[in-house]
């Protein structure tokens, strides 16, 4: 088969001269590598055209969904932003109503935004012990149907982003029964269902519209994603109407070939990645559980049927004097490790097919000896501690529950002023307010501004974690909130 970073490199050595874009006309300039000028390119003789591919990029987008057990494929060089755009527009009509989980990406609220739905929302609940979202169960699903029958798609986010993998299948099935589809948010799944110990992907489960970012668990570069259909409840052509409106007109070259070549390599040695991935994730794990103080999910590869994906690593220092941010700083400051991100009680860590058995040792030796350092009241490599060991009083689970009485298509485009946010309580969100990563909204415009959501965001902001949506106003925190409201 042919693949479009040979295609590239080809032409990049070719003795044609470029009298098209781009304007660096395969010269390099600057300090970025030659390399990358030669292999960047526009829609030329040879190449396909992304938005009505016939030829080579036809037959990758082919390739992909046979690979991933779909009908139809398509590359995404937006992100799965686009994906999630394009899948939520093709779904529904304007004005239409979406089921969907609480916790899914803000870029789910801009679609819903941009189609003017009507949003019901599926609440999560957090696993305790770790602070963070589990999955939505079948049996919320089903409920959820049963009180609102004017829904038109369902959209769920799986795995989360710490890990938590939902039972597609059956999901699927409930969905299927009320004849609408079901859109999953897999964006950090693009490595499911590729080899045994790891779950099925959705698209073999059956989704209707599942959206993967390549280049989160896959060795691809940022920006990568694809977008995978099945079944007769999506209109074809209507989706790739809104993929033309969400992607690029001009899209990047180097992120297709980095697609083409990120699943071909992985199809090419799969039993080796996953193996070896396998391999060393269960002996990282294996040490890991002889920490006396910090504690780690998995804790088994399944806990009550609910699977926890391989690769992600949620380390919990809940009950030491560290709060996840300290322990974030340690790792990256003393032993130079960079975790995805940090949270108030834990660090997530990620793992690919591309680490290294040294990056698994690394963590694993720097996580035992910062346990073995910890005591009840013990302060670690001189971090202060006084954040850690405050009492938190509420769980995320319970600052999302202030559904609003202002939808959010109306809501986002009344009028706002700015408030200090201790002047924000009872008040109405005017912008989305998000921890970041991961991106998932614990504010939505419309929401009620609660004292406990207000008590989290000054917490979260206190230790350090990066809070979307609030600004530092003459020294003040502060925050957008609706203006004139008319209570109903």
């Amino acid at each position: 088969m042919e693949h479009l970073f040979d295609k590239l490199k080809e032409n990049g050595e070719s003795n044609i001269y470029p009298l098209h874009m781009p304007g660096h006309k395969r010269h390099a300039c600057g300090k970025l590598p030659g390399e990358m000028y030669l292999r960047d390119i526009t829609e030329i003789e040879g190449f396909d055209n992304l938005h009505q591919p016939q030829e080579i990029l036809l037959e990758l987008q082919r390739k992909a969904a046979d690979l991933y057990g779909a009908e139809e494929s398509f590359y995404l060089i937006n992100g799965s932003t686009a994906g999630i755009l394009s899948a939520i527009s093709a779904a529904l009509p304007a004005g239409g109503h979406i089921l969907m989980s609480r916790n899914c990406h803000k870029s789910a609220y801009h679609g819903a935004y941009l189609r003017n739905l009507t949003i019901s929302y599926l609440y999560p609940k957090v696993v305790g012990e770790y602070d963070i979202f589990d999955t939505i169960s079948p049996e919320q699903v089903q409920k959820a149907l049963e009180q609102e029958p004017d829904v038109g798609a369902v959209l769920i986010v799986s795995p989360t982003y710490e890990g938590r993998i939902s039972d597609i299948g059956r999901i699927a099935e409930i969905v299927h029964k009320k004849k609408i589809p079901l859109i999953v948010d897999e964006a950090h799944g693009a490595h499911l269902g590729w080899a045994d110990g790891f779950a099925e992907n959705s698209c073999r489960l059956g989704a209707d519209l599942v959206i993967h970012s390549v280049h989160k668990t896959l060795p691809a570069l940022t920006q990568t994603a694809l977008l995978h259909v099945n079944g007769n409840l999506i209109d074809r052509e209507q989706l790739k109407r809104f993929l033309h409106i969400y992607q690029s007109s001009s899209p990047s070259y180097l992120l297709m070939a980095s697609i083409d070549n990120a699943l071909d390599y992985v199809s090419g040695e799969t039993a080796r990645l996953f193996g070896d991935f396998l391999e060393n994730w269960n002996d990282m794990l294996d040490r890991l559980f002889g920490c006396r103080h910090l504690h780690f999910l998995p804790e088994t590869s399944e806990r009550k049927g609910v699977k926890q994906d391989v690769g992600k690593l949620v380390i919990s220092t809940k009950g030491t004097p560290l709060s996840g941010r300290q322990l974030y700083d340690i790792l990256l400051n003393k032993y130079q490790l960079q975790p995805e991100m940090a949270s108030e009680s834990y660090v997530l860590a990620m793992f690919t097919v591309n680490d290294t058995k040294e990056g698994y040792e690394r963590l694993t030796q720097a996580l035992l000896e910062i346990d073995g350092r910890l005591t009840d009241s013990a302060v670690t490599d001189g971090v202060a501690t006084d954040d850690a060991a405050e009492e938190i009083p509420c769980r995320m689970d319970t600052v999302i529950q202030n559904q609003g009485a202002i939808p959010l298509a109306k809501a986002w485009d009344m009028g706002k002023k700015v408030v200090n946010l201790a002047e924000a309580v009872g008040c109405y969100a005017g912008e989305f307010v998000n921890l970041y990563p991961p991106g998932v909204p614990v504010l939505v415009p419309g929401e009620r501004i609660s004292e406990e959501t207000y008590e989290s965001i000054c917490r979260w902001i206190r230790q350090g974690l990066t809070v979307q949506g609030v600004e530092v106003r003459e020294r003040k925190n502060s925050i957008k909130v609706l203006k004139d409201v008319q209570e109903e």
